[in-house]
């Protein structure tokens, strides 16, 4: 099947008593065990509207399991401590989502657990690498840069140097690039932003293969980061819509992109649709479509002088609704990065995200229009 057509019919629960189209909503705590091999539980993630989301999402990204959790970084910590151990080093991407930046600083250290920040190309990753190197863990595109790592020489040097490669997927989301293809062990996404994607749900999942996410599952057992049955029934609800929802958010973008970077008043513009984008001829190879996440940065007008005066896109956390956003990272996502880093990485005062979402293009570019020119 065509990923579009997974999105509808991939995984599942099938309705056997009443033979209904969608998964029923098991809303039980508590489940009988007698004359059964299998003890349900919603902590040990197991339950049948846990399993029906995962089957359809490793079906989306081409794994073998998963793991959903209640969050984006539910899901990013418990795959980071059920790998390392003390004693144990990791290479970070330093351009990360700002939240698992300060979960690595935060937390690393405390737990005897070494790591190098590097930048995103291959031969930097494969630099920061030591005998005691675990883990590779990256992001791209990333956040919110838009910066592209190259996921095939990434995974090489992950297989030859016989280390785990992990990358968060979110921006990209299933329909615009598949990492299991290019030889990444394991796929992260916060399911908050795209999966779901009309921000109304919390959560996130981990896909490996059948070894590693067994491992992933029984330390998210003892955390306890599990997701309910009402919102692993949304989620699949929302995963029927996700290469539609995808697709046009990916085609407003770009010509979003476009018009920013024409405009006099916009001091750049990061999309790797761009052909002028560093990471252009690598997103090329790698992803069926560039994504809907943009930032740029503006001239002479504080970042948030500039969203009061939009009126249709919404100044907001989080993001990839159907409904566009916009925010700082600086003030935002990347809040708790320190300044040295933010000013290392390019995370300017002026800088903003755009998340674009479904409405029609010419509104959301002349809503921008007037804002920039008001």
């Amino acid at each position: 099947m065509h990923i579009d057509t997974k999105c509808i019919h991939a995984g599942g629960y099938p309705d056997t008593q009443t033979k209904g189209i969608n998964t029923p909503i098991f809303t039980s705590s508590a489940y009988g065990y007698l004359d059964t091999d299998v003890r349900l539980y919603q902590r040990y993630f197991n339950t049948p509207n846990q399993e029906a989301v995962v089957k359809k999402l490793c079906e989306l990204e081409g794994a073998e399991n998963g793991v959903i959790f209640s969050s984006g970084m539910a899901a990013i910590s418990t795959v980071l401590l059920t790998l390392l151990n003390s004693g144990d080093h990791a290479v970070v991407q330093d351009e990360i989502y700002g939240g698992s930046h300060a979960f690595v600083e935060e937390h690393f250290s405390r737990l005897g657990i070494s790591f190098t920040m590097a930048g995103k190309e291959a031969h930097a990753i494969e630099e920061a690498i030591k005998p005691n190197t675990r883990i590779i863990y990256i992001e791209s595109p990333t956040n919110p840069l838009l910066n592209v790592v190259d996921l095939r020489a990434v995974a090489e040097i992950g297989r030859r140097r016989r280390i785990l490669t992990i990358i968060d997927n979110t921006f990209a989301t299933p329909i615009n690039q598949n990492p299991f293809k290019l030889g990444i062990d394991i796929v992260l996404h916060s399911g908050t932003k795209y999966l779901g994607g009309h921000s109304d749900l919390y959560c996130g999942v981990a896909l490996a293969n059948k070894e590693i996410a067994a491992r992933i599952r029984r330390t998210a057992a003892h955390f306890g980061g599990s997701l309910n049955a009402l919102s692993c029934y949304l989620l699949e609800r929302s995963l029927k819509t996700l290469s539609i929802r995808v697709e046009r958010q990916t085609q407003n973008a770009f010509e979003i992109s476009g018009f920013l970077e024409n405009h006099a008043k916009v001091a750049g513009v990061n999309y790797p649709g761009l052909e002028n984008h560093v990471g252009h001829k690598i997103a090329r190879n790698q992803m069926s479509g560039y994504g809907a996440m943009l930032s740029f940065e503006i001239k002479d007008t504080p970042a948030q002088a500039f969203m009061k005066r939009l009126k249709l896109i919404k100044a907001a956390l989080s993001l990839g609704g159907v409904e566009t956003t916009i925010c700082d990272p600086a003030t935002t996502s990347h809040q708790k990065v320190s300044e040295e880093v933010k000013k290392r990485l390019g995370i300017s005062d002026n800088l903003l995200r755009l998340s674009v979402g479904i409405e029609n293009k010419d509104d959301l570019i002349e809503d921008i229009r007037q804002a920039l020119e008001a």
